[in-house]
């Protein structure tokens, strides 16, 4: 089972929450824990050795903690998802592989496209693909993808290279329930064509970035990130062709840390506890 806290910082909170979890006979598998000094912030990830007791415990650490604390506790490591998907394969492929051999630490309900490209992969994986269109009517788009939503259960909506921009109103239902990966190592080159900026600006390192989507485009708490080297003697083909392979790696690293319960999210900032 996993817990996960976040509060106040004050002295003794790690003994505290530590002699609660003996007290209780928890045993303590892993546990890690940040102090954010600037903000006064407590961050926690623990790890024991049991799933029942959820409620006395919990009630246990409220007693103990400052008055606000977040808390988190998860007897069921295993997460669900809903994959939104536009043409590009590389990242839905290994989530469908990962998922396959139960190695994402999530199960993949569906996956929603905008164009049925991706349909036979999914059939081939034995999951369903269920196609919406964009007709022009982004108000009609989101509403019928939000149909097609209510029909599963989820935690987190992935857009493994979804090249649609949601709106503030259908974001704002998914708060920080939403993970996309961007094809640039952000906050540089934001938007289209990025690797076609970065090789017109000469750059050196192609990156890429997983993030929780917000209502500001590409600027949503980080998750995770990488970079790997470029030169002069890479053309735009090259870069694109590096940028899915990092792409894939960086999303696959995200999604991990995020279903192990290992991000905080705070003030549009990640901490997190690998």
């Amino acid at each position: 089972m996993i817990i996960v806290i976040q509060c106040a910082d004050r002295i003794g909170l790690v003994a505290a929450i530590s002699g609660l979890l003996s007290q209780k006979a928890f045993n303590i598998i892993s546990m890690q824990e940040h102090v954010d000094k600037s903000e006064q912030l407590f961050f926690m990830r623990i790890e024991v050795d049991r799933t029942d007791g959820t409620p006395e415990l919990e009630q246990g650490l409220r007693e103990i903690l400052p008055e606000g604390a977040i808390i988190k506790i998860n007897p069921d490591a295993e997460k669900k998802i809903i994959v939104l998907v536009t043409k590009e394969y590389h990242c839905l492929a290994d989530i469908l592989v990962r998922n396959y051999f139960k190695t994402l630490g999530a199960s993949v309900q569906c996956v929603i496209g905008n164009h049925n490209t991706l349909q036979d992969i999914c059939r081939r994986f034995d999951i369903p693909f269920i196609y919406i269109p964009f007709a022009g009517d982004n108000h009609g788009f989101e509403e019928s993808l939000l149909d097609c939503i209510s029909g599963y259960e989820y935690e987190y909506l992935v857009l493994a290279k979804f090249m649609r921009i949601l709106s503030a109103g259908f974001v704002g239902r998914f708060d920080k329930k939403i993970i996309n990966i961007h094809h640039s190592f952000l906050p540089a080159f934001a938007g289209a064509s990025p690797y076609r900026q970065a090789h017109e600006r000469g750059v050196k390192l192609i990156g890429a970035t997983a993030h929780y989507v917000t209502d500001q485009l590409d600027e949503g708490p980080i998750i995770a990130q990488q970079i790997i080297p470029a030169s002069h003697s890479h053309t735009v083909q090259d870069m694109v062709k590096a940028g899915k392979e990092i792409e894939t790696a960086v999303l696959a690293k995200a999604l991990k840390l995020v279903f192990d319960d290992r991000v905080f999210v705070y003030k549009n900032r990640t901490v997190v506890l690998e």
